[in-house]
């Protein structure tokens, strides 16, 4: 049998591509692993964090690698559109902080089970445990597509969204790269991308604050003349090795850009604070007691022994007014050294991918190959964490399944 469309990989981008493909073409989806969506199953804590509620715009702006290259697509389908297409499917989503779009169930079987039975409804033929060894090619087109176990299948077109290099033992081991390139197509670097910090620093060393958890704070990414680089506000936690949490997660691709053996973070514990406002509120406090009573109503005691103490070097006690003004700056302008991030296989998303040039960005055509398009994390296309990166493969899939 000669397929319409042949898609390779069973991720959000290959499934939602081979359903958009399904609706009047037969479609055959191949998957290396045993199942569709392994690595589905884990995103959002296992809660599965599909889209984004906010504005394309705003969606655009969080996926910071190239996210403008996806506007034409956004055009096709959006994130309005993916949650109306949970909700029809008894999946029913939820908006939690920040727009981030959950099903109500709080599992991503949820979202999984929806995108198999829309595959099933459709007629989509899926194969599993197959892993895609080449292409053979006629001219500037695929002709079959052949497995490891020499088992072949010819296709009239081809979507390649076999994602990135993150987690790998959901399947994410690169084979779309490998493939992509054997056709002439180019592959940015690869990078880390939503990935832990790592520090060392004496007090991360000596694990002073590890498993510290802290609430709503700022975190910039200063560069080699102390300028803030990106500056994110949310929540973060020490480690054994560094920083984690979701200010760390956005800010680890630029501390990666500045490409220096050390980079310095600023943390800002009480953003909501000027220096002033807290001196002037310390003060009516009654500065007769110790400066750990007063931030103990905004933050964890041990932060503030080590700040006051390790820090600023001077007892919980009683403060000079000197004491405190200095305190009350460390609290706010907290600077400390890191020399890069964990490596790419713990990172959430992949930077860098096929390059965008070589693509056509209204319907995720290869300009080079006539019957090839690419869809999901394989694409040099990367955003923050919030189910910006699932949009953009949900987005990228079903527009490349329309074959236009």
């Amino acid at each position: 049998m000669i397929y319409d469309v042949i898609v390779i990989g069973g991720g959000p981008g290959g499934m939602m591509a081979a359903i958009s493909a399904g609706k009047n073409r037969k479609v055959l989806l191949l998957e290396k692993n045993e199942s569709l969506g392994k690595k589905l199953l884990l995103t959002g804590g296992g809660r599965c964090n599909v889209t984004n509620n906010n504005s394309v715009d705003f969606i655009i702006q969080n996926i910071i690698g190239n996210g403008k290259f996806l506007y034409s697509a956004f055009s096709k389908f959006n994130n309005r559109d993916i949650i109306k297409f949970f909700n029809e499917r008894n999946a029913t989503l939820k908006e939690e902080d920040h727009g981030r779009m959950f099903p109500i169930t709080d599992s991503s079987k949820t979202i999984l089970n929806a995108l198999i039975n829309e595959l099933n409804k459709n007629n989509v033929v899926i194969k599993t445990n197959a892993k895609v060894k080449c292409f053979k090619t006629e001219g500037n087109l695929i002709k079959e597509v052949i497995l490891k176990n020499n088992q072949s299948y010819q296709g009239k077109n081809i979507v390649l969204a076999t994602g990135g290099l993150s987690f790998p033992k959901t399947g994410s081991t690169g084979d779309g790269y490998r493939l992509a390139k054997s056709v002439g197509h180019t592959v940015t670097a690869l990078s880390p991308s939503e990935v832990p910090i790592t520090s060392n620093e004496e007090f991360i060393i000596n694990q002073t604050l590890m498993g510290l958890s802290l609430k709503d704070i700022q975190l910039s990414v200063l560069n080699n003349k102390n300028k803030r680089v990106v500056t994110h506000r949310s929540d973060m936690i020490f480690t054994h090795f560094g920083i984690s949490g979701p200010a760390a997660l956005r800010c680890s691709s630029f501390v990666l850009k500045q490409n220096t053996p050390e980079t310095t973070l600023h943390l800002d514990c009480l953003p909501d604070y000027s220096q002033g406002e807290l001196l002037k509120e310390i003060k009516a406090f009654d500065n007769k007691k110790s400066l750990k009573s007063f931030f103990k109503q905004f933050l964890p005691e041990r932060l503030i022994e080590f700040y006051v103490r390790d820090i600023v070097g001077i007892p919980l006690n009683r403060l000079n007014d000197q004491q405190i003004i200095d305190s009350v700056y460390k609290f706010k302008n907290f600077t400390f050294k890191v020399n890069g991030t964990l490596p790419i296989e713990k990172s959430f998303v992949t930077s860098g991918g096929i390059s965008l040039k070589e693509v056509n960005p209204s319907t995720m055509k290869s300009k080079l190959i006539d019957n090839l398009y690419f869809a999901g994390e394989l694409l040099d296309i990367n955003g923050y964490t919030g189910g910006y990166n699932i949009t953009a493969a949900l987005v990228s899939g079903y527009v490349a399944g329309l074959i236009g």
